[in-house]
């Protein structure tokens, strides 16, 4: 039997057949080459099928010129020419269900809305299919949704045919064929008809119910984003569950979920305004503090562990409180040092020219205005020994 058309007997999980060829490639790999084989190779939008050659793992399955190579975790013994495979099944039947499912939906974005599909890609939690369209409504979306889970309700058979080039013309392709020999289609009856390699299920019902999760705008196409057969199953446990956590978490039922979550962000945002209108208050007293125990006009001052953000706002403090003031703070954090620069209305001292003579002693960056600066730079020194410096320099005027 031909080496790449015996995958495609997609409910042989166990069979047995001959290694032809094994060694490493390139790159180190491992791998082996059968005589006949069930692995499905990564291609055509699907991944490749995993499993066990003789009870050795196969990880990955790719077609080289013209050859199935089967990637090993450890070589098999040179002694087997026989070997026994095995293939995850469970992969294998989830890679079927999706495939079927993008089938099913393609051809109802297209004979319902005249939505060609232009590309396809199989993931492991979602699969996605563009189509040649720009825009794409609720309404859409849940018609084609709609067609597509009527066809899977009807358990049409799926059919797989091979034909040659001239008997392609008998059939309504969704998409032309890309080969001109061994021409594969992979059939739903007076719905779908399309050149496909790929594994599928004996019926739609098998492929199970199609859920279209969102869709995104992806360079003048649209992507469209679902799920199928047992995926959906498992999307719908991991929701139930979550909705009910927060239900217990809220105290709400389901239906009440969204309504109860919007009070209470919109409680904590009101929170949040008043956290944030007392530590200004805060902030203010705390200015009028430094006034007081730094009598000098440069108000010079060290902290640990202080964001930008509360630096900005003391320093803008004190000089709108004491507007002949100076004000240089500093924080040490961990390996950065922070520091901006402020001045009152009766200064005239240039706080961007002083930022940058602070800066340059500390491999730092920054910027800002003549009369607000900041900015940060490695701590190669202390917040203290760079003061007692810059004054020394007479950067810094007591």
């Amino acid at each position: 039997m031909d080496e790449k058309l015996y995958y495609q007997d997609q409910y042989l999980a166990n069979f047995s057949t001959e290694v032809i060829e094994q060694g490493k490639d390139e790159a180190g790999k491992w791998y082996a080459i059968l005589k006949e084989t069930a692995f499905y190779p990564t291609g055509g939008g699907q991944p490749c099928d995993t499993g066990y050659i003789d009870g050795v793992k196969v990880y990955d399955v790719e077609e080289r010129d013209g050859e199935i190579f089967h990637y090993l975790e450890t070589p098999l013994p040179t002694e087997l020419t026989m070997v026994d495979c095995q293939l995850d099944w469970d992969r294998r039947y989830d890679h079927m269900q999706q495939h079927s499912g993008q089938h099913i939906l393609s051809a109802a974005f297209e004979d319902l809305l005249g939505y060609r599909t232009v590309s396809f890609h199989l993931g492991k939690e979602t699969l996605t299919i563009d189509l040649d369209i720009a825009e794409l409504s609720e309404k859409e979306a849940k018609v084609a949704e709609e067609k597509a889970n009527q066809i899977v309700a009807e358990g049409r058979k799926i059919e797989t045919i091979w034909v040659n080039p001239d008997e392609l013309k008998k059939y309504r392709l969704r998409k032309q064929v890309s080969v001109t020999q061994n021409i594969r289609l992979v059939v739903i009856p007076e719905f779908d008809y399309n050149g496909c390699g790929g594994t599928h299920p004996r019926t739609t019902a098998e492929t199970g119910p199609i859920k279209i999760l969102g869709w995104e705008k992806q360079r003048k196409k649209i992507r469209v984003e679902f799920i199928c057969g047992g995926r959906v199953l498992a999307h719908l446990h991991e929701k139930h569950i979550i909705l009910q956590q927060l239900s217990g978490l809220l105290n709400a039922p389901q239906g009440e979920l969204v309504h109860v979550a919007e009070r209470l962000l919109a409680g904590n945002k009101n929170l949040e305004k008043a956290i944030e209108e007392a530590n200004d208050r805060l902030l203010y007293y705390e200015g009028k503090e430094l006034i007081e125990v730094h009598p000098e006009q440069m108000v010079t001052v060290v902290f640990q562990n202080r964001s930008v953000q509360e630096l900005q706002k003391l320093a803008r403090s004190v000089v709108a409180i004491a507007e002949e003031k100076v004000v240089v703070l500093l924080a040490e954090n961990g390996e950065r040092l922070q520091v901006v620069c402020a001045r009152g209305e009766k200064v005239e001292t240039n706080m961007k020219q002083l930022i940058g003579d602070i800066l340059s002693h500390i491999h730092g960056k920054g910027g800002g205005s003549e009369s607000f600066a900041q900015g940060g730079g490695a701590a190669v020194l202390s917040g203290e020994n760079l003061i007692t410096t810059l004054k020394e320099k007479k950067v810094l005027q007591s």
